[in-house]
């Protein structure tokens, strides 16, 4: 379980523990620091050579518009979209491993989104850093800007979404889907469509990966 606050996580692992019987195990995690994350990466390759599921559902909403990432991104589309691509990336090796030990020859990543992406139809890539455009959108849309950046790439229910693609058999083959609670094929929000948005992303994200393998 890989998490910013260990003592939150362990507070989820025993009660994961209670539940299942099973022991999961603390990975730290700063998904607003890009070094922090290649070495969460690292850590986790050199205990598991092999990944077979991974689940990205950690970030944040709203915070205070002072708050940037410690690379000094807006904290939202650090924390949601940057920081978890960059760890999926650097856990490729480890992913690739997973799907040539898994029975069905695939590893799965399974990110959660939201439909705060309905909300905005494009990314402004000026507003990613700090400046007056970023202090003009105002955090609510530098929200709905970070969910729509990680689409291009009742509580007891709440996860059964998430369980559903990255265990069920009949969804191994649908990369790229968009599921709703729950458990149920959604559809992708208009400003995910945008055929340009998603290479211009991909690129800018690997851009900012530089320096941080």
């Amino acid at each position: 379980m890989a998490a910013r606050s260990k003592a939150k996580a362990e507070t989820a692992i025993a009660e994961l523990k209670s539940v299942t019987g099973k022991d999961a195990l603390f990975l730290q995690l700063d998904l607003a620091n890009l070094d922090s994350i290649t070495k969460a990466a690292n850590e986790f390759m050199s205990q598991e050579p092999a990944l077979h599921l991974l689940f990205n559902n950690g970030g944040v909403m709203v915070p205070p518009l002072d708050q940037l990432t410690s690379d000094g991104y807006d904290l939202q589309f650090g924390t949601n979209v940057l920081g978890p691509a960059h760890f999926t990336l650097c856990l490729l090796p480890a992913l690739l491993a997973g799907a040539k030990s898994s029975s069905d020859g695939k590893a799965r990543v399974v990110n959660t989104a939201s439909n705060a992406a309905t909300f905005i139809d494009k990314i402004d890539f000026d507003t990613i850093r700090d400046g007056p455009k970023r202090q003009k959108m105002g955090k609510l849309n530098l929200y709905y800007q970070s969910k729509l950046g990680w689409m291009q790439h009742p509580v007891e229910f709440g996860a059964l979404t998430q369980l559903w693609v990255g265990t069920a058999p009949e969804m191994i083959d649908t990369n790229g889907g968009y599921f709703i609670p729950w458990a149920r094929v959604g559809s992708m929000p208009t400003g995910a469509l945008n055929s340009e948005v998603g290479p211009k992303l991909w690129n800018w994200l690997e851009e900012q990966r530089k320096g941080h393998l």
